[in-house]
């Protein structure tokens, strides 16, 4: 890595963490501080929403989805339902949002059910959502070492990946505890811009090195189908699917969207339902076109690296572990083509291949300008979210008589705080294996499902009071359980794939509800 990359690289760092500090002076009041005093412009929310949702891993994974042998654009199937989950919140949940002046939206729940279900839902958002940007975390420094290790070989992995963790965790407490949600909303605007701009420069400079140009990697696409779109199955172990996408992937939002303090506090940082609705469906137009050119960049570095010209390339799994023994695992894994005497291919897999362009063909300045794109895509910070959360829905009606002030003063050692957990959780789980990795993304992704059935049970459920909610996620979040134990093969159970967890666990939620409303009547109907 070149001085000019870095230079680019720890700019932007820099720039950021300034950027929060002269944000500083504005944050004067919790309005302020947790939603931008309600004046924040629409599109600004509409960027910060797409950058929330696109991390390091959506980043460098997504092309490897496209490249990947058998790879296709049927990961399309589940941004459409992406696209439809916004609808439903839109028509459903946001009018709600507005009706008081809340500041997180487990306070919704406490208004319509009381306090135990509000503090179980925040309790559950700020266990799981700590769980999971520490993971986040993590991987991102994964990435980073990766990256940086092929432009340093004499670099030990292990130090770059404990020092990308505590860069990128402390850069983003420092912006999060002087700047509040204001100056993370504007932050990502910018990330929003420097990561498309990193992924365009990528694909330019992809463009400029296939044989045709942008032409003849369409032509070479088409040969290998890299552009089927549907897959009508209705298979619930397979991830992408038409069914699993629209119908698992309009849940999925619905709970990460609708129901979850991360998204939903930038709704609340305007002024009225309209410009929330304006900005969250015109975000799920650019995410579309996003992920559209994600999975065309893997089109096109599939063109670049030609791997059907390796001999493995047309062998099926099986047949390639019989040919090269040694290599059974690289065989089965998704995308890789390479044996390891091949010297083609500088990577092992569909979610290595990006960095290694980055790594190996991409000119000075350029590759400076992709690397400061993933950290950006790994600086969504969820800190002033969790501070939220922990402030009014948790420590504020178990301390009712105090001040503005004091309030603001436990955010922002709570940020600091959180900040802190979550560069442990990054630094403790730096040695897990990758099935391991696997289940805690998936435990902390438990709670979508069961916190959106019971809001959809506050919705549409009038009898349903307390206890019948309560009821409702209990038995969701031990059906998800069972689940995810069962998917991931540790106990006897059907596998299925994460997109339907949302759609399972919000129906359990409102189903076990209904059915407690016929068998336990509230004190009211008894009276």
């Amino acid at each position: 890595m070149q001085t000019l990359d870095l230079i680019i690289i720890f700019g932007y760092l820099i720039g950021i963490t300034a950027f929060g500090i002269w944000y500083a002076g504005k944050q004067e009041t919790t309005e302020d501080y947790f939603v931008g005093d309600r004046s924040v412009p629409w599109w600004a929310i509409a960027m910060s929403i797409v950058a929330t949702e696109t991390s390091t891993i959506t980043f460098i994974s997504v092309p490897g989805i496209a490249f990947a042998r058998g790879g296709n654009f049927q990961f399309l199937q589940l941004v459409f339902g992406y696209l439809l989950g916004r609808v439903v919140i839109s028509l459903v949940f946001i009018p709600l949002y507005f009706k008081g002046e809340l500041q997180t939206v487990y306070q919704l729940l406490g208004e319509r059910f009381g306090g135990k279900v509000k503090v179980l839902a925040s309790g559950l958002f700020v266990i799981m959502r700590n769980i999971a940007d520490g993971i986040r975390l993590l991987l991102t420094a994964i990435v980073l070492a990766a990256v940086y290790t092929a432009f340093n070989p004499q670099a030990s992995p292990e130090v770059v990946i404990i020092g990308s963790i505590l860069i990128l965790g402390i850069v983003t407490i420092v912006f999060t505890f002087y700047g509040g949600m204001e100056a993370v909303i504007w932050i990502e605007v910018v990330q929003l811009v420097i990561y498309i701009g990193g992924a365009v420069a990528a694909a330019v400079v992809l463009i400029q090195n296939i044989d045709g140009g942008i032409a003849g990697a369409i032509d070479i696409g088409r040969q290998y189908d890299k552009f089927a779109l549907f897959d009508f199955n209705l298979d619930f172990a397979k991830t992408y699917t038409f069914w699993g996408g629209v119908l698992g992937g309009c849940f999925l939002t619905m709970s990460t969207h609708g129901t979850d303090q991360f998204l939903v506090q930038r709704y609340l940082c305007t002024d009225k339902p309209r410009a929330a609705v304006t900005a969250l469906m015109t975000s799920g137009a650019v995410v579309l076109g996003q992920f559209i050119g994600f999975l065309f960049i893997g089109v096109l570095l599939f063109a670049f690296f030609a791997p059907y010209n390796d001999p493995l390339f047309a062998q099926t799994a099986e047949a390639c572990a019989k040919l090269f023994p040694a290599d059974a695992a690289r065989c089965a894994a998704d995308g890789a083509y390479a044996s390891s005497r091949t010297a083609v291919f500088p990577f092992t897999g569909g979610d290595r291949v990006f960095p290694a362009f980055i790594t190996q063909h991409m000119p000075t300045g350029l590759s400076g300008l992709v690397v400061a794109a993933i950290f950006a895509a790994a600086l969504s910070s969820s800190l002033n979210s969790i501070a939220a959360t922990a402030v009014n829905d948790i420590y504020k009606p178990f301390a009712r008589a105090t001040t503005d002030k004091h309030l603001m003063k436990i955010a922002g050692i709570l940020t600091v705080v959180v900040g802190i957990v979550q560069i442990a959780i990054a630094v403790g789980l730096r040695n897990a294996n990758s099935s391991a990795l696997g289940m805690a993304l998936s435990v902390a992704s438990l709670i979508n499902g069961p916190i959106l059935g019971v809001f959809l049970v506050g919705a549409f459920l009038k009898r349903a009071r307390e206890v019948h909610a309560l009821i409702g996620m209990a038995v969701s979040i031990s059906v998800m359980v069972y689940v995810l134990l069962a998917s991931n093969g540790y106990v006897p159970g059907p596998v299925i794939a994460w997109p339907w967890y949302a759609l399972i666990g919000s129906i359990t939620t409102v189903l076990t509800a209904f059915v407690s409303t016929l068998v336990i009547r509230s004190n009211e109907e008894v009276s």
